[in-house]
């Protein structure tokens, strides 16, 4: 039996199955309930009693290689039926990948605040819905004040005292209230008026505006500012500056930049003056600084804000607001190449 032992060890070794038929064939050879080894453990109760231990030893042995050699068969077997079960083909060109475009209201928004951030401005931001307080009252609008006509208000019904925000100027209130100065922010956001819905104006549109406040702060450091603004951003630093009003600056003024008469589209988009409004500014009234808890007999600082929405159709010659909320991909698309 001995010599019958190594002989099946030797062949089980020596076994490589090609396919799953001649794997099930060699298990019901050696394992199946006829088998080889069914049979040998049968005649194992015929050998002399002093060889029994040993030749125990090897029919144990014996089993377990088979064993083992039918799971690591059949493993393989398996793992190439997956390999080759693909119909893949690896050499083929690969389908193009639709790259996606960024929104040209998020790329005029991040070129305005890489401007300002390279002379020092952090950005910060706020919550769209708004109280009346850092909305209206803390900006030297309190109630009843006819100023507050000049914004149409979308009011929550179930609160008159909450509304969604007119301007970002919210968030330079809640800035002003937990820091202290020096400040430099620049707060970017959407904002909500409501106002019918044309080529030039719409309910929904988007605004940057930017603080500053320290010790003598004065217009010449505003002006300044905007030069440095409309240079980096449009190429062209002639600015002018008319008197405005804005409630929560004193002075206020609109900023002009000359945009020039060169060709037929400068003539239509200047009215053919030249002169092209970006944006308003002023300095800080100090009765906000005082509402907000800053000294103003210590500081002083100025504000100014844009409407993101009316650079990004001055830069791209977009003609209608609309096209920026229709979300056609026709229109996105033309911004791929834009980072």
């Amino acid at each position: 039996m001995k010599e019958k032992i190594q002989l099946l060890t030797q062949e089980i070794q020596a076994f490589n199955a090609k396919n799953a038929d001649e794997l099930e064939a060699f298990r019901i050879k050696f394992l199946g309930s006829k088998g080889i080894l069914k049979s040998l453990f049968g005649d194992f109760k015929a050998v002399d009693n002093s060889l029994k231990k040993e030749i125990g030893q090897e029919l144990n042995q014996l089993r377990q290689l088979a064993n083992d050699t039918l799971n690591s068969q059949k493993g393989i077997l398996e793992s190439s039926k997956v390999k080759t079960k693909s119909n893949t083909d690896f050499t083929r060109p690969a389908e193009p990948i639709d790259i996606g475009a960024r929104h040209p209201i998020s790329i005029v928004k991040n070129q305005i605040l890489d401007v300002f951030s390279r002379i020092g401005f952090t950005v910060s931001e706020g919550p769209e819905i708004e109280d009346d307080w850092h909305n209206f009252t803390a900006l030297n609008l309190p109630e009843y004040h006819p100023a507050r006509d000049m914004q149409d208000t979308f009011f929550i019904e179930q609160d008159p005292d909450i509304l969604l925000r007119t301007h970002t100027s919210s968030v330079q209130v809640r800035f002003m209230e937990n820091n202290q100065p020096p400040i430099r922010t620049i707060s970017p956001g959407r904002v909500f008026r409501n106002e019918d819905i044309s080529a030039r104006a719409h309910c929904i549109f988007h605004q940057v505006e930017g603080l500053y406040i320290d010790t003598d702060v004065s217009f010449a450091d505003l002006k300044q500012t905007l030069i440095y603004f409309t240079k980096e951003m449009f190429g062209k630093s002639r600015i002018r500056l008319r008197p405005s009003y804005f409630p929560f600056t004193e002075p206020s003024a609109e900023v002009d930049i000359y945009w020039g008469l060169q060709t037929e589209t400068d003539y239509k988009i200047t009215k053919g003056t030249g002169w092209l409004e970006i944006m308003g500014c002023g300095m800080v009234d100090p009765n906000v600084l005082k509402n907000v808890n800053i000294d103003p007999e210590k500081y002083s600082g100025y504000a100014f804000g844009m409407g993101i929405e009316r650079i990004a159709m001055l830069l791209y010659q977009i003609p209608d607001i609309r096209m920026f909320y229709e979300n056609d991909l026709r229109f996105i698309d033309q911004f791929k190449s834009v980072i």
